[in-house]
């Protein structure tokens, strides 16, 4: 088995270079890839972006948002995070068959004193009952990997607030991640593996995997220009593109609602591919114009402040919506991350 580190902490990055390394490796023998990522959101592959995050606390921490390949839910990584990924041939026994690749994980933190650690469930790691690790599968041409999570000592109470999500009306036919009790795996590790670095940790566990006395006598897998060229087009193509992030998202249908001095304004919203195909806008404001002219200017534009801060900046909205400030009116609309 050979073994790479990414040396990114960009989840993004990180991404890439494990869909590069499915898609273009040799995987004569199966390559065993560790990366750590700065504060971030994944959400899965079929799931929508709305239902899932605390948009305005994700923009307003810098918490990366990408979507990944694979299935499942979605997870927030810190620098308190490790996450692992086999990568390798579909040989007929692999997919679905997240035991034959959590295995090896649980052996190596048994190995760290974390008696307790077990699979439970399809794809689940926990201890004491509680989850530190999700696990998900991306199989493509006969190739595949199993990923998935190690939270050693994530800062929980961003993932309460990263993950919470707002009480807007949200009708969605996305996957919606359940949410279970997590911990971390620092307090469960022997004395001697509770005050590792993150790089430490990873290094242990690679180790231990392994079965190396130092990752020097590890079959290191190098990234060459062409592979680190293939990584960066991915990188565009995929994990750091609003289309792949949200233009991937499910249907939905959305109400944004609110009450102003001079007047209620509801927002009911269609969006399909990150698109708005629909709106109809309802309220007791005083306008003087059609609203239909309104909703025929926000219809087919993408659904990001950008977009929506665009049709607003051309319509005199005072006609339209009386007294009610125009910034109001695309805050309440437009409750998404910068695109």
């Amino acid at each position: 088995m050979r073994y790479l580190a990414s040396p990114s902490l960009d989840i993004r990055q990180n991404l890439a270079i494990e869909t590069y390394l499915m898609e273009h490796a040799d995987l004569t023998e199966p390559i065993l890839y560790f990366y750590v990522n700065s504060p971030c959101i994944i959400v899965g592959r079929y799931q929508n972006v709305l239902a899932e995050i605390n948009q305005q606390y994700v923009k307003d921490h810098n918490i990366i948002l990408t979507r990944r390949t694979s299935g499942g839910g979605a997870v927030y990584d810190d620098l308190g995070n490790v996450s692992f990924s086999f990568i390798t041939k579909d040989d007929g026994d692999a997919v679905g068959n997240f035991k034959r690749f959590t295995d090896p994980v649980i052996k190596a933190l048994h190995q760290m004193g974390a008696t307790g650690a077990a699979m439970t469930g399809r794809n689940d790691l926990t201890i004491d009952g509680k989850k530190f690790s999700g696990n998900a599968m991306h199989v493509e041409n006969g190739r595949m990997f199993s990923h998935g999570t190690l939270m050693y000592d994530v800062d929980q109470s961003q993932i309460a607030h990263a993950l919470q999500v707002p009480a807007d009306k949200l009708a969605t036919k996305g996957i919606k991640s359940v949410r279970s009790r997590v911990t971390n795996l620092k307090p469960y590790c022997a004395p001697e593996y509770q005050h590792l670095t993150i790089e430490e940790f990873r290094d242990t566990l690679a180790k231990e995997i392994l079965g190396v006395s130092d990752l020097s006598q590890a079959h290191q897998y190098e990234l060459t220009a062409t592979d680190k060229a293939g990584v960066k087009a991915l990188a565009d193509q995929y994990f750091n593109n609003w289309d792949w992030i949200y233009g991937n998202d499910p249907a939905y249908s959305l109400t944004r609602r609110q009450h102003f001095p001079a007047g209620t304004v509801e927002f009911d919203l269609d969006v399909d591919q990150g698109k708005i195909k629909a709106v109809q806008i309802h309220g007791d404001f005083f306008g003087q114009l059609p609203i239909e002219d309104v909703t025929q200017q926000l219809t087919g534009i993408p659904y990001t402040p950008t977009a929506i801060q665009a049709v607003f900046d051309q319509l005199d909205v005072a006609s339209y919506f009386g007294k009610i400030p125009a910034t109001d009116l695309v805050d309440l609309l437009a409750k998404q991350p910068q695109a």
